[in-house]
């Protein structure tokens, strides 16, 4: 794995994660149970796709709107804290800073999130000159981002026009719908797609997660389906493969699909070959998942390449 860096500018929602975890059962309205820690962390895929790409010794811009209240002060400190510029994220004084519940048990979690400011990020926040200073352009919540949404497919044709390439992880759909044909114009500019299996069959309306990645290989060049604690599969133009994951202590699985996608574009935008870039993609996410929050325990490169000498996949 080479290991120079790239620019990499992320636009998108920025909010804070309250997460309960190790919880031993599902929650349910009208009863109470216990978790074994709680934290107060950097929170949205946004962010915490580009934490763990900074990590990895890319050079990331943020670009994005906050409150001016605490919440908001603790996002911009955490920014700052990973080595990424904040000064591309608007405070809005009428607003406050979005705010995600998170509820983990081992196996799975449940989210609910206070959007806050996450709709007053616009396209109004854009510069012509981002895209001619970056190597590459990731943006994911397409359903969430409601002031955002509609320019998603202007912002990646932007970004191809000059000449950059394009990640997307349009995460899951409240509605349950998946209409392709809304998505279509975004994926038209996209290089790399990122969705977990569920979201693959309904996107692509196929049965398998195989017949999915070969109906959504002709809309983009490579498109990865993640699979948790399976690993994750891909296609591109040399065709389907597949990579196990890797066993960890999992604590926490906050953010861990993010910090996935940012292994795996760490090592795709410096030309490396697929099996590469899912083995990097799955040893990110396995590693994010050692402590509470989406950030805590994301990789560096060191730490990283550590890991994938002493660990081998299931």
């Amino acid at each position: 794995m080479r290991t120079s860096g790239k620019r990499i500018i992320v636009i998108g929602e920025l909010n804070v994660d309250v997460i309960a975890s190790g919880l031993s059962q599902v929650p349910r309205l009208g009863h109470e149970i216990l978790a074994s820690d709680f934290q107060l962390s950097l929170g949205s895929a946004s962010a915490i796709f580009a934490c763990g790409v900074a990590k990895l010794g890319n050079e990331v811009t943020f670009v994005s709107t906050v409150g001016r209240d605490q919440f908001g002060d603790f996002c911009l400190a955490e920014l700052t804290r990973a080595g990424i510029s904040n000064q591309h994220v608007m405070r809005e004084r009428n607003l406050r800073t979005g705010v995600t519940v998170s509820l983990s048990t081992i196996r799975d979690r449940a989210l609910v999130t206070f959007p806050g400011a996450i709709a007053a990020v616009g396209p109004h926040l854009l510069k012509r000159s981002f895209f001619a200073t970056h190597d590459h352009l990731h943006m994911t919540s397409y359903f969430l981002q409601t002031g955002l949404k509609t320019s998603f497919a202007k912002i990646f044709a932007d970004a191809k026009k000059h000449g950059i390439t394009t990640s997307f992880d349009p995460n899951s759909d409240p509605s349950q719908t998946w209409n392709a044909e809304d998505l279509k114009a975004v994926l038209e500019h996209t290089d790399v797609l990122f969705v977990n299996k569920a979201e693959s069959l309904k996107l692509a309306r196929s049965r398998s997660i195989k017949s999915a990645l070969r109906v959504l290989s002709a809309l983009v060049p490579c498109s990865v389906v993640k699979l948790g604690a399976e690993g994750a599969i891909a296609i591109d133009n040399t065709g389907i493969t597949s990579a196990s994951a890797f066993k960890v202590a999992v604590k926490d699985t906050t953010g861990a699909g993010d910090s996935f996608d940012a292994g795996f574009v760490s090592s795709y935008i410096r030309g490396n070959r697929l099996d590469d870039c899912l083995r990097t993609a799955n040893a990110c996410g396995a590693l994010s998942t050692l402590q509470a929050g989406g950030t805590e325990s994301q990789p560096n490169t060191k730490e990283l390449k550590k890991f994938l000498k002493a660990n081998k996949p299931l």
